[in-house]
């Protein structure tokens, strides 16, 4: 296929430079490659295949050809530069919120719904999804597909850099401060300081208790696997981690089932590494992962209380699988399916 012209807003945030990065590495063949920000980013300098791009102001650019647009940057500015990009013809792959749940957008998780991306969609736009739901999906797509589910109930523990490049910051910063003894600067970034904390709240709380994380998680959940009456509730929280979310998760499903069975499809899913009794030993932890484009899963058993119920301990990275990796393999897709560019 010929080579391809990319754009990636939000080209110096914590996602955007992930993406460049992958993309770097990947088979995908480039022409020209526009890493666009914000003014405050402009001129900074970024090395990608042997030569020097530089970031270009967002808001001061007229020409918005491109054949993918990767959008990285945040909610408010894909809902405004979304369209605007696939108005010139760019496939819009977009990172935020603003799309996910429209139902002409697909939401698109490659190793679990393929197909919702066979042909273009009439908007110009693919949303790519929440970290989070990302690595649920994929842990749990072998066990919905061969097992009828009666409910899956979890609690997340997310990573600073969920929070972006500031998060991060915030968390060193904070937790050097309090090792010299000192409160530190405010929280900004998160409801309270981070640091030796854990805090219950991942996005706005809603006027039931709720929160916009707890609702991306079920909504998103039930679209990516194409069943809208998916019972799906969590608690999800942030966590002193610098990179890699971690989810607890408790499925019911409708009859007793055998773990030997579980282990069985959790080990030949693509993607998925098993930590098991005679397949890996010990546990996934977000500190020591031993391979960032997986979705590592342990501490997988069924509730002695209850043959129905089973327990799975899920960690990923999340700027890899849960964003900038799973961005750059709905390109792949794209591209197999002659859904941009010439084959």
């Amino acid at each position: 296929m010929r080579a391809l012209n990319i754009s990636i807003v939000g080209a110096t945030g914590a996602v955007g430079a992930e993406l460049t990065k992958l993309l770097e590495a990947s088979q995908i063949p480039v022409n020209r490659l526009r890493l666009l920000a914000s003014s405050n980013s402009a001129g900074r300098q970024v090395r990608f295949r042997d030569e020097i791009c530089f970031v270009e102001p967002l808001g001061e650019i007229g020409d918005l050809k491109a054949d993918i647009a990767f959008l990285c940057a945040g909610g408010a500015v894909s809902a405004t530069w979304g369209p605007l990009f696939a108005a010139q013809g760019a496939l819009v792959i977009d990172n935020s919120n603003a799309f996910r749940m429209d139902p002409d957008v697909p939401l698109v998780v490659p190793q679990v719904n393929p197909g919702a991306l066979s042909g273009r969609p009439q908007p110009g736009i693919v949303a790519n999804p929440n970290c989070s739901t990302i690595q649920l999906v994929r842990a749990v797509r072998p066990l919905v597909a061969a097992l009828d589910v009666h409910q899956i109930i979890l609690t997340t523990y997310q990573a600073a850099s969920g929070g972006g490049l500031i998060g991060i910051d915030e968390l060193r910063n904070g937790t050097r401060a309090a090792l010299e003894g000192s409160s530190g600067p405010p929280a900004a970034r998160f409801p309270v300081p981070l640091p030796f904390n854990v805090i219950p709240q991942v996005g706005e709380i809603d006027l039931e208790g709720g929160t916009l994380e707890e609702l991306k998680l079920a909504q998103e959940a039930r679209k990516i696997l194409a069943m809208p009456d998916l019972r799906l509730t969590s608690t999800c929280v942030r966590v002193p981690v610098e990179n890699g979310h971690s989810e607890a998760v408790y499925i019911e499903f409708e009859k007793p089932l055998r773990l030997e069975h579980v282990h069985e499809l959790l080990a030949k899913e693509a993607g998925v590494r098993l930590y098991a009794d005679g397949i890996r030993k010990g546990y996934p932890t977000p500190r020591f992962l031993a391979n960032p484009e997986d979705v590592h899963v342990g501490r997988v058993r069924v509730n002695p209380e209850n043959p129905r119920g089973l327990w799975l301990w899920v960690v990923a990275d999340n700027l890899q699988v849960g964003a900038a990796l799973n961005a750059l393999l709905i390109a792949q897709l794209a591209i197999a399916n002659r859904v941009i560019g010439e084959i």
